[in-house]
């Protein structure tokens, strides 16, 4: 019984359900924005899957650190600023908006989408947001579920290095207790 007890014990302090376990997962999958390098890598089953270049705001202000939520998806989307529809090749939105909830906004406000103008890709020019190619956002826009967490830093870690240290890259921990005869 006392072996029993001990095995329960070690088996529930090392499972992500303990306090003082593994911290919990973000969410897979997983967005990580480095403002540093205007890039973004989106991360699934506990890896790396791809990096691309990103544009991201004019100054350092523009583009809001920190952990979201995805919480609005929209194909064709409309440009509200300037009236222009959905599909219009003056949209400078392209043809995807994957909108979040930075500064406790609702998801229309911050967001990851396409541009029409692609030579953009890889500088400091947007008013907040994360452009992508169009071709890379409809990619990536059937593969991030709403509740989707994006993480936009600045900083020299390598993705690998952020994966890690926020959770996105993980190893399952194989308790040996477990197959003890």
């Amino acid at each position: 019984m006392i072996k029993f007890i001990s095995v329960f014990i070690l088996a529930f302090t090392f499972s992500p359900l303990w306090p003082l376990g593994q911290n919990p997962l973000p969410g897979d999958p997983f967005i990580i924005v480095n403002k540093k390098t205007n890039e973004v890598a989106y991360f699934h089953e506990g890896r790396v899957q791809s990096v691309v270049k990103a544009a991201t705001g004019k100054r350092n202000d523009l583009t809001p650190e920190g952990l979201y939520t995805i919480t609005v998806k929209v194909e064709q989307p409309y440009y509200r600023r300037k009236n222009i529809p959905g599909g219009h090749p003056n949209n400078p939105l392209g043809t995807r908006w994957i909108g979040f909830d930075a500064e406790n906004t609702d998801g229309r406000t911050y967001g990851i989408h396409g541009t029409n103008n692609p030579n953009s890709i890889g500088k400091y020019v947007s008013q907040g947001c994360i452009r992508l190619h169009n071709d890379v956002v409809e990619r990536f826009y059937d593969r991030i579920p709403l509740g989707t967490k994006v993480l936009i830093i600045s900083t020299n870690k390598s993705f690998e290095q952020l994966g890690k240290e926020y959770g996105a890259i993980y190893s399952p921990k194989i308790n040996p207790l477990l197959f003890e005869k």
